[in-house]
């Protein structure tokens, strides 16, 4: 069912069952928020995205508020902007002010906000959240000081993982994002957490001090562990991967797991092999590509014809793509004559 809405004085044709911001959204209207993701349930827990409803006393949250007929909504005015500058300066008075060496700076969501309000004091001061110890897990690390309760990270877990490896625990000022009892962190770390975080509190550990945005150059390619094929980017430094991240409208939504966003440090290991082997007499000796391609043809040949096709099989790779896959069983079935072939995440 479609309805019209007015938005900032324009008029809206949007589904029903859209939200407020989701029908601004749709229209390039700009509404402020930290803890919407269009991927996850509404949450309405940061009110930045308040918005004004004519006939309505009071501003609700665009994120959660569903579009009615004939609706008139205001998403800025000079009360609206107080509000949420005012939150904001709550957030940052809790907020560690170390933006020159946060691994996030230029792509935190807060920092912008600051910057959009050009908040350069505060006029809050008051008792701040301090952590002294730091997870011990081998993946995600996690600086609480810098975490503004988004909630985000607890309900990716939940509602895209289905894992629950962490909550908001405790209550009122004492409220943090923990492991159950507090432990070190351990789950599946697909690092989905890592991916929605909107600060610094969630950061990849094999991309500490390793670059932040400038000078930064982006790769898309493709997932080389599995035939899911999911959409990746490469984050480049001197010549180095020093993250992973997945665009949102992606096929995976940007989704990954704990291979496909941290499985990249094989790409610069001195042990990777950089030119074909051929075994002779027991040991491996470097060759070109043109000889070792005769080399395994003219061994195909050899066996073929001593002791039949049936002699030969042939095992594929779940990290090539379905069309490498399908070039390797029709070259072992109408090249070589055999049906012997099998794939790696079968058997």
């Amino acid at each position: 069912m479609i309805v019209t809405v007015t938005i900032d004085g324009k008029y809206l044709e949007v589904p029903s069952s859209y939200t407020i911001l989701q029908a601004a959204r749709e229209n390039g209207i700009h509404i402020p928020t930290l803890c919407d993701d269009p991927r996850l349930e509404p949450y309405g827990g940061c009110r930045l995205c308040l918005v004004q409803i004519k006939g309505m006393p009071k501003a609700v949250t665009a994120c959660t508020t569903p579009v009615s007929e004939g609706m008139e909504v205001v998403t800025t005015s000079p009360e609206i902007e107080g509000i949420r500058r005012t939150i904001v300066e709550l957030l940052l008075s809790d907020h560690p002010n170390d933006c020159m060496v946060c691994e996030k700076a230029g792509d935190c969501t807060l920092q912008e906000l600051a910057y959009f309000y050009n908040l350069r004091d505060n006029r809050f001061w008051g008792a701040r959240r301090q952590y002294t110890s730091r997870d011990g897990n081998p993946f995600i690390e996690r600086d609480m000081e810098k975490c503004v309760l988004c909630g985000k990270c607890v309900r990716v877990c939940n509602e895209v993982q289905g894992v629950g490896a962490i909550e908001i625990g405790y209550r009122g000022f004492d409220a943090k994002v923990c492991p159950p009892f507090e432990k070190d962190l351990d789950c599946e770390f697909c690092g989905q957490c890592v991916s929605v975080c909107p600060t610094g509190a969630l950061i990849g550990k094999q991309s500490l001090g390793k670059g932040r945005q400038k000078n930064i150059r982006q790769v898309n390619t493709v997932c080389p562990y599995c035939g899911c094929g999911c959409n990746i980017t490469l984050h480049v430094s001197r010549n180095e991967i020093i993250r992973v991240t997945s665009p949102e409208d992606s096929l995976n939504e940007g989704w990954l797991c704990v291979k496909g966003r941290f499985g990249f440090r094989f790409v610069n290991s001195s042990e990777r092999l950089t030119k074909p082997l051929i075994k002779r007499n027991g040991t491996f000796e470097e060759t070109t590509w043109e000889a070792a391609l005769d080399y395994a043809a003219g061994r195909l040949r050899e066996i073929k014809r001593a002791h039949g096709p049936d002699a030969i099989g042939g095992l594929s790779s779940a990290r090539c793509t379905n069309e490498e896959n399908y070039l390797f069983q029709k070259f072992l079935r109408a090249a070589v004559g055999t049906n012997n072939v099998d794939h790696c995440a079968r058997y």
